[in-house]
């Protein structure tokens, strides 16, 4: 191999790991419960459908008829109980209402002191993906120097690569910034 071929792939690399930190960052975002319904709240909670865990949105159809309502409308009324007590035992804190066929689950107005604790679960989540994202930096400068040092690629190229992968990561870290600064403001608003 030459020595610019190791570099591109060696920050293709380190761009994919920074794109799953990102992703998963943004996933966390979405689970975290705000003043308004959003399917993404319930889709991924696990159900006990004939003595296999199962998505919730695998059982039926999801839907919010208004900004403050979740329906849950399973293909198999049977699994009705079963995901009420799937979303009960969510630590969501959401109580939803089973009329026999449909469930629906209001989403309660937020306190300030929650709006709070919200704040402060999203903004370690963010940090949490900034690690990642400065991890991934960290080994692929790293795997740089080890190559230079090996005579496998010139310090120039070494440089460039390093500022390179600086400045992917710079862009993955405003990335996370702004999904943060959104949620923030989500969380915020009545």
């Amino acid at each position: 191999m030459n020595d610019i071929t190791d570099v591109k792939r060696l920050t293709e690399e380190t761009r994919k790991k920074m794109t799953k930190g990102l992703e998963s960052t943004k996933k966390e975002f979405q689970n975290i419960r705000t003043g308004r319904a959003s399917i993404a709240l319930v889709e991924g909670i696990q159900v006990n459908y004939y003595n296999t865990p199962t998505p919730i949105k695998n059982l039926g159809t999801i839907s919010t008829p208004d900004a403050k309502t979740i329906q849950i409308q399973p293909w198999d009324v049977t699994a009705v109980a079963e995901i009420e007590k799937a979303i009960l035992k969510s630590d969501l804190g959401l109580t939803p209402v089973n009329d026999g066929k449909i469930l629906r689950i209001q989403i309660p107005a937020l306190t300030e002191e929650r709006r709070n604790e919200l704040t402060k679960v999203v903004r370690k989540t963010a940090e949490e993906g900034r690690i990642s994202i400065r991890n991934a930096r960290h080994e692929a400068i790293e795997q740089v120097k080890k190559l230079e040092k090996g005579k496998t690629i010139p310090e120039d190229i070494s440089h460039g690569a390093q500022k390179e992968i600086q400045k992917i990561t710079d862009q993955f870290i405003a990335q996370i910034e702004e999904a943060l600064k959104h949620k923030e403001t989500e969380i915020h608003s009545i």
